[in-house]
C-alpha cells in the first residue's frame, strides 16, 4: 500500500517522502523490492530506509512535524500511515457465541470458525470468509473463499461427503499455495505461489530460473524502454512450478498464466507444448523453459 500510494501521489505531482522501517516490499522477492525502490527514487520519491518515527505533531499552520529516532526532522502537509489492518468485527454479535468482539476469526481448513482449542464454534454452523479470517487480505481471495464456503455448507446440510483434501472442492487450498497478487507500482510486481524464502522455509526443494523480461521481443513492442528486470520462476523437484514473480509494465496481465501453471501443477515437459504467440511478452515462458533446460 505504501509503495502504491507513493507511486500515485508522485505521479500527481506531490513531493513524497517514504519512511520505511522494514524495507520496501519486505515480503516480496528481494529483486522486486530493489527495483521498486529504484523506481521510486527515479520518480522523485525520497525513500528513507530503516527510518523510525519517535514523535509526530501538527503546528497551528497545519504542518506535520515528524521527529525520527535519530533526531532528524521531517515536515509534511499530510501523513499517510500504512501499518496494516484491523478486523471490523466489533458489532456483529461475536460475544453471543463466546468470541471476542473486534477480533480476527480463526477458521479450520473448510473456513469454519473454531475456538482456541480448535473445535468448531456453536456446533459448527459459523463460517468466516474474506479478510475477517486473516488468511489472505486480498479482494480476489475474499471472492474465492465464499465459493468454497457455500459449497461446503450445502454438502454438510445434505449429509454429503466433504472434499477437504488438497485442492478439494470444499477447501481454500489456493490461500496457502497459489495466491496471486499485484503491487500496482510503476513498474508493476505480479507474483503467485511461494517465494524462494517461503519455499526454503517449508523445506521444498526448488531451483530458481531467471530471465530478463525486457529482452523478450514482445516487450519492445509493448512499450519503449521496457524494463523488467526479470521474471523469477521456481520449480519443485524436477516437475512443476511452485511460484513466479514478474516485474515490469503491465505484468499483471501475465499473472493468470502463472497462476494456472501453479494451481494445475503443470509438468514442465507439458509446458514446452504451451507455445506463446510471437511477438508477445508471454514469450517469456519459453525463455524461462530454455533457461531451465530439458
Amino acid at each position: 500500500m505504501a509503495s502504491e500510494m507513493a507511486t500515485a501521489f508522485a505521479a500527481l505531482g506531490s513531493s513524497v517522502t517514504m519512511l520505511v522501517h522494514d524495507g520496501v516490499l519486505p515480503l516480496a522477492e528481494p529483486f522486486a523490492g530493489e527495483r521498486i525502490t529504484e523506481s521510486l527514487w527515479e520518480a522523485g520519491v525520497s525513500v528513507r530506509l530503516g527510518a523510525e518515527a519517535a514523535s509526530v505533531h501538527s503546528d497551528e499552520a497545519g504542518t506535520v512535524h515528524i521527529t525520527m529516532t535519530d533526531g532528524e526532522q521531517v515536515e509534511a502537509d499530510d501523513v499517510l500511515v500504512a501499518i496494516g489492518r484491523t478486523p471490523n468485527t466489533q458489532d456483529i454479535g461475536l460475544g453471543a457465541v463466546g468470541l471476542t468482539p473486534g477480533a480476527w476469526l480463526t477458521v479450520d481448513d473448510t473456513l469454519r470458525v473454531v475456538g482456541e482449542d480448535g473445535t468448531p464454534i456453536g456446533g459448527g454452523w459459523l463460517y468466516a470468509a474474506g479478510d475477517v479470517n486473516r488468511r489472505v487480505l486480498l479482494t480476489h481471495q475474499g471472492k474465492y473463499q465464499p465459493r468454497a464456503v457455500g459449497d461446503v455448507i450445502v454438502a454438510r446440510a445434505k449429509g454429503e461427503a466433504v472434499e477437504d483434501g488438497r485442492w478439494g472442492r470444499h477447501l481454500a487450498t489456493a490461500d496457502e499455495r497459489a495466491v496471486p497478487q499485484v503491487v500496482f507500482t510503476e513498474p508493476e510486481i505480479a507474483s503467485v505461489g511461494l517465494t524462494v524464502a517461503a519455499a526454503e522455509a517449508a523445506g521444498t526443494r526448488i531451483r530458481v530460473v531467471d530471465y530478463d523480461l525486457g529482452a523478450v521481443a514482445g516487450s519492445a513492442l509493448h512499450a519503449d524502454g521496457y524494463r523488467g528486470p526479470r521474471p523469477h520462476g521456481r520449480r519443485r523437484g524436477p516437475k512443476v512450478i511452485v511460484g513466479c514473480t514478474l516485474v515490469g509494465p503491465d505484468v499483471a496481465e501475465l499473472l493468470h498464466a502463472a497462476t494456472i501453471a501453479v494451481v494445475g501443477e503443470v509438468a514442465l515437459d507439458r509446458l514446452w507444448h504451451a507455445v506463446p504467440a510471437y511477438p508477445t511478452v508471454s514469450e517469456v515462458w519459453l525463455r524461462l523453459l530454455e533457461a531451465y533446460g530439458r
